[in-house]
């Protein structure tokens, strides 16, 4: 699948996620929370970050955070 997605094996997502705490806006805000957070899948790809935003009952604004992020993610 790796191919597929054209994804290096490189930092993961979650990894990745968690670096964001000083950025801005609500990329930065998600990224604050997960790093709070002992249950946020640090080593896990955009799927696991998926569902422990779902476990947290997420609003609409945090979601469209975690899209905003796989983008920025993806193109590095």
């Amino acid at each position: 699948m790796e191919q597929e997605t054209g994804i290096s094996r490189g930092q993961p997502f979650g990894a990745w996620l968690v670096s964001q705490t000083a950025r801005g806006g609500f990329i930065g805000q998600i990224a604050e929370a997960a790093a709070g957070d002992r249950t946020f899948p640090r080593a896990g790809d955009v799927e696991a970050a998926k569902k422990w935003l779902q476990g947290r009952r997420a609003s609409g604004d945090d979601w469209e955070a975690l899209e905003d992020a796989e983008l920025d993610w993806l193109s590095l």
